[in-house]
């Protein structure tokens, strides 16, 4: 059995100390550089709540895109997506491509800038 703290509980931890006990006592280029230490810690935290849903959702959009194999994995299908539109075998034109590209980046922009101001507009 596992006493040690989680990877959350860590980062958690460091962030809190950021926000809470350095930033506040810095100033001026020091400041700035807490700051995006903090939000690179946030980005962390989003992406660790976010990722097992999101790749689970991207993984079953691309299986029934490219009529892939149920038991590939994402890297793989990932890659095989790649392949296609460089090759020209899927444009914008092939039915759910684009829907899944929207997906996939309304996705990843909920974890790295949730609060862009296009991302309402996009997920209406």
């Amino acid at each position: 059995m596992y006493d040690q703290p989680s990877v959350r509980d860590l980062i958690e931890a460091v962030k809190n100390f950021v926000d809470e006990t350095a930033a506040p006592n810095l100033k001026g280029h020091a400041a700035f550089h807490a700051r995006v230490a903090s939000n690179a810690l946030a980005t962390a935290l989003r992406d660790m709540d976010a990722r097992p849903a999101n790749d689970a959702a991207e993984r079953t959009r691309l299986i029934a895109l490219l009529h892939a194999n149920p038991e590939s994995d994402l890297t793989d299908l990932n890659a095989d997506l790649c392949q296609r539109i460089q090759s020209g075998a899927m444009t914008l034109a092939t039915p759910g491509l684009l829907e899944h590209l929207k997906a996939t980046t309304i996705a990843q922009v909920k974890v790295d800038q949730p609060r862009y101001s296009g991302l309402k507009t996009a997920t209406l």
